[in-house]
């Protein structure tokens, strides 16, 4: 219903936001069986923050939790790769029921490619889009965790994300080199200023090459929980059916003490009456 007296443009504005509004009503409803939804996220690309998502997903599954993984970096998207993913979503009925791999339920754009390598050529509005009929769409079924794989940057898809999902905290990825440092930072203070709370965060590609300590410094500087780190070496590289958490113990129990960081943490910042039942 429109307010007598309102012009043309503000009737289209005032229709929009309720548009926006029922949409995120339904994608909340649609969503309400997911106790916990975690967004693994970094400034700066190639810092391996994928790599992060699915392995830590694994983990939480190999704890014995129920996962989801939900693939949001629609231009390049790879944790279906990673994960050693071929089978496609099933679409029945109007809903999307996701393939499952090492306990597993993932959700990617790569599945819907008919060559992986193609390019996405997609406007900000067309990402935006896809990102909420993935929200809309797919049946999870009853879930602990849903983890949200974000593409970096500070932009339209994380923040869709960000303003859509609910999240009950992100999970930040970086490297230790100094500008990478820097890109994470400008991250965390975009997540502090949607009121989301920061769950840790994860040091990669740590090392002689790369040096180590940069995310330790910075989770201290911005008195964030440091969740732990992650050497450059084949045992935490390995993709698909070769996974690093399932083939190398030491990847396994690395990434299990990173997800048991996150599982205190996310408890600690999330009352009772937003967990669902």
């Amino acid at each position: 219903m429109t307010q007598p007296g309102m012009n043309d443009q503000a009737r289209a504005r005032l229709g929009s936001m309720m548009k926006t509004w029922e949409r995120r009503k339904k994608i909340a409803e649609h969503l309400n069986q997911i106790q916990y939804r975690v967004a693994v996220y970094s400034g700066k690309g190639g810092v391996g923050k994928t790599t992060v998502a699915v392995n830590l997903a694994v983990a939480l599954s190999q704890m014995g939790h129920s996962v989801g993984l939900l693939d949001a970096d629609i231009d390049c998207p790879n944790a279906d790769k990673l994960l050693g993913v071929t089978e496609r979503p099933r679409y029945v009925d109007g809903v999307l029921h996701p393939p499952q791999r090492a306990g597993v339920k993932t959700i990617s754009m790569a599945s819907f490619q008919e060559n992986e390598d193609e390019a996405i050529i997609w406007r900000g509005p067309m990402v935006t889009n896809a990102i909420n009929q993935f929200l809309e769409l797919t049946e999870w079924g009853d879930l602990e965790y849903l983890v949200v794989d974000l593409p970096p940057g500070t932009s339209d898809a994380p923040l869709t994300i960000m303003q859509t999902l609910q999240l009950h905290g992100f999970v930040v990825v970086t490297t230790p080199q100094d500008l990478a440092v820097l890109d994470a930072k400008r991250s965390i203070n975009m997540i502090k200023k949607m009121n989301i709370d920061i769950l840790g965060v994860v040091e990669n590609m740590s090392g002689d090459i790369f040096g180590k300590g940069g995310g330790e410094t910075l989770a201290k500087d911005l008195a964030v929980p440091f969740l732990g780190r992650l050497e450059l070496s084949r045992d935490f590289s390995d993709i698909g059916p070769d996974l690093a958490v399932i083939k190398h113990k030491k990847a396994q129990k690395r990434y299990r003490e990173i997800a048991e960081g996150m599982i205190d943490r996310v408890k600690e910042v999330t009352p009772a009456a937003q967990i669902a039942s």
